[in-house]
């Protein structure tokens, strides 16, 4: 009895602020405050040894960045939108920019419960960001106004045949039926258990789930650790480029990253053939919202920082970088590892655990037993009762807010217009006791290429800007 209690004991009465692992008391406290709008400075000075290993540090300027009176942030401190255009370099018929450096990563209807996915939904819309379905199809409770990406992986739920292959056919009735999808995205693995497949217990198939996947109710559903659709590098190309044929929409890969060796070969087609995809997420092997064993959690895949800048050389080197928009994802939704990620290369921020928290993710670990004591990951319909959909959509899209505004601060403090505009020497990290800090660029061997910006005031006129920005201006 004591050790089902254990987490619980440990995080309100044992364990200091800074020891807990995903996230430590603080990291919750932050979102927690900054989600319902509250005071989340802290007094007397930081209580993180800040000679740690990996600890990092941004670079401020001397005089920093000043805005002038007609500046968008002087209206709305809140307004950061990515600084790419998903779709632009190969030419989509549908291109995308999306309107929030920060966005809520995959997590399926099914993983999480009906009412924390409206939340999220209503939350994005209200944020201007995007809402990624996760790969269990697009439920109604993804449909609440919010921009989407619809995900999908191996199991091809919501766009799959009856013997559980890819259909072409529904994908794009699905897009012309929900005009509020405007990108698509194809998951090869994810932080929590990359090259791992998985088992829908029949148990857990109600009438709604069976419906929204494309399943049968009360059947075991197997999703494969590989993908039917296509089997190799050239194949996966192939298969992105029929999909924006068909449906005019950005497609960009999902992965966690380890053997390198594809990637190259991806990067190299893409330079012979002058396609491929429009954007690709990084998961970082620290694990995510998907239930996985600890030795696939623990062990297989490169952590974000490892993975991303591993991958982001490869496409540098073959003059990549400008056609990609680069998605990063692991624990990154804090404003420093915010502005690292951009230093390193990143254009957006996908956030999967910490949106949890924001909607009241106590991080009690259980989310793999379905009695998730907050309702968030759980179909307990008694559970779900804990969350008041209007209170939380209104927490995520604050700590939204409050994440965009306190990013552009620092990037105002080190100089900058945009995070876009940091570069791998603007960020240090404590190394070890013989050379205590580095730069980025020194510790990782690569200098980031630099993005075309002009002002952010050149972003919100953009046409392509996702969210509600310009519906607003019209009515």
């Amino acid at each position: 009895m004591l050790e089902s209690i254990g987490p619980e004991m440990r995080q309100y009465f044992v364990a200091n602020n800074r020891e807990e692992l995903p996230f430590n008391r603080i990291e919750r406290g932050w979102v927690y405050a900054s989600s319902k709008n509250e005071n989340n400075y802290e007094g007397f000075g930081t209580d993180r040894d800040i000679y740690q290993h990996q600890h990092i540090f941004i670079k401020n300027c001397m005089i920093p960045f000043k805005m002038d009176a007609a500046h968008p942030n002087n209206k709305d401190k809140t307004f950061l939108p990515c600084a790419k255009v998903m779709g632009l370099y190969n030419e989509r018929r549908k291109p995308y920019r999306p309107a929030s450096a920060i966005n809520v990563s995959a997590m399926s209807f099914g993983s999480l419960s009906a009412r924390a996915i409206e939340s999220l939904n209503i939350g994005v819309k209200q944020a201007n960001a995007y809402h990624n379905t996760g790969e269990g199809g697009l439920s109604p409770y993804h449909s609440h106004g919010g921009d989407v990406v619809f995900h999908f992986g191996t199991g091809y739920f919501g766009v799959r045949t009856k013997d559980g292959n890819f259909s072409m056919s529904k994908l794009k009735t699905l897009i012309e039926e929900n005009p509020f999808i405007r990108a698509i995205e194809i998951k090869l693995s994810q932080g929590a258990k990359p090259g791992k497949g998985g088992v829908l217990p029949g148990a857990k198939i109600t009438p709604q789930i069976a419906k929204i996947r494309g399943v049968e109710v009360g059947k075991d559903v197997l999703s494969p650790s590989s993908h039917t659709a296509f089997s190799d590098v050239p194949e996966l190309l192939k298969f992105i480029e029929d999909i924006a044929n068909e449906t005019g929409l950005p497609v960009g890969i999902k992965a966690a990253i380890g053997k390198i060796e594809q990637w190259e070969l991806l990067a190299q087609l893409m330079v012979e053939t002058n396609r491929g995809p429009d954007f690709i997420t990084i998961d970082g092997g620290e694990g995510g919202t998907g239930a996985a064993p600890p030795s696939f959690a623990d062990h297989v895949s490169l952590p974000w920082i490892y993975g991303f800048s591993t991958i982001y050389k490869i496409f540098q080197k073959h003059n990549l970088t400008q056609r990609v928009v680069f998605i990063g994802s692991g624990k990154l939704g804090f404003p420093a590892k915010g502005a690292m990620a951009f230093a390193m290369g990143a254009d957006c921020i996908n956030v999967a655990r910490e949106a949890m928290l924001s909607i009241g993710c106590i991080q009690a670990q259980v989310c793999h037993t379905n009695k998730c004591p907050s309702g968030i990951a759980t179909q307990n319909n008694w559970l779900q009762k804990g969350i008041n959909v209007p209170l939380k959509s209104d927490r995520l899209a604050q700590y939204f807010k409050t994440f965009r505004k306190e990013l552009t601060e620092i990037t105002h403090a080190a100089g900058y217009e945009h995070p876009c505009q940091f570069t791998m020497k603007d960020v240090n990290v404590n190394v070890d006791d013989v050379d205590l800090t580095r730069t980025l660029e020194d510790s990782y061997k690569y200098s980031k290429t630099p993005v075309d910006f002009t002002s952010i005031q050149h972003l919100k006129d953009c046409t392509y800007l996702g969210g509600h920005y310009h519906k607003n201006e019209t009515h």
